[in-house]
């Protein structure tokens, strides 16, 4: 068997466009998922009880359901209801629906390992609970909890790869085009590995850089 891989990079216009579609992604969602997992957690930790119970069966919900059958409803499922979204904007939704239940959990883990004589302090100065949140009891919990964060941000990225089963034309769909245009299965797939796995070790090192400038301090 020869291997031609030049037959898939000769596409390169198309795998850059996959790459791109699948950091925009990413990043949207990162950001997006990210604000609903703060919230999210702050109201399981310290909302009122009928709130807690919300946000509890959106995160049951999520995380215990596939990915791929919340994009399909999202997309096939919302137009039954009149709601009609692009394969862009509904590819959005799931990846930030997804983030945020799982990061809503992780956020949690690390406010309730904030030390309750920490919160005191806090008051005792006068500081409200907006500012307690934010400038006490958030960024201690995000240092603690940012590996997993990490871990759970690329782990979404590669899960967008499903997106291209709603022609979201992101990474694993441009390798998929190729393939069906040349027959090189397994040289595309190969290329699209590697690209996901760079992808990968390039969005760790950048959270792993970011998350002490911009999170919660060095």
């Amino acid at each position: 068997m020869e291997f031609d891989f030049g037959a898939v990079l000769v596409d390169w216009r198309l795998l850059a466009k996959g790459i791109a579609w699948t950091v925009g992604l990413t990043a949207i969602a990162t950001v997006i998922g990210m604000a609903v997992g703060v919230a999210c957690a702050w109201a399981r930790a310290s909302g009122p009880a009928w709130l807690r119970w919300v946000v509890g069966s959106y995160v049951e919900l999520i995380r215990n359901t596939p990915f791929i059958v919340q994009l399909f409803f999202i997309f096939f499922g919302l137009p039954a209801a009149g709601v009609k979204l692009t394969p862009e904007v509904a590819s959005i939704i799931a990846m930030v629906m997804n983030l945020g239940a799982y990061s809503t959990e992780i956020i949690r883990a690390g406010i309730e390992a904030t030390p309750k004589g920490q919160i005191e302090a806090a008051v005792s100065l006068a500081l409200d609970k907006v500012q307690v949140f934010t400038r006490v009891v958030l960024p201690p919990a995000l240092k603690k909890v940012w590996p997993a964060m990490v871990s759970q941000i690329i782990i979404v990225m590669l899960g967008s790869a499903v997106c291209g089963q709603i022609s979201t034309e992101e990474l694993s769909y441009a390798a998929n085009l190729i393939q069906s245009r040349n027959f090189r299965a397994f040289e595309a797939f190969i290329v699209a590995t590697l690209l996901y796995l760079a992808l990968a070790v390039a969005l760790r090192r950048l959270l792993n850089w970011a998350g002490p400038r911009f999170f919660f301090g060095r």
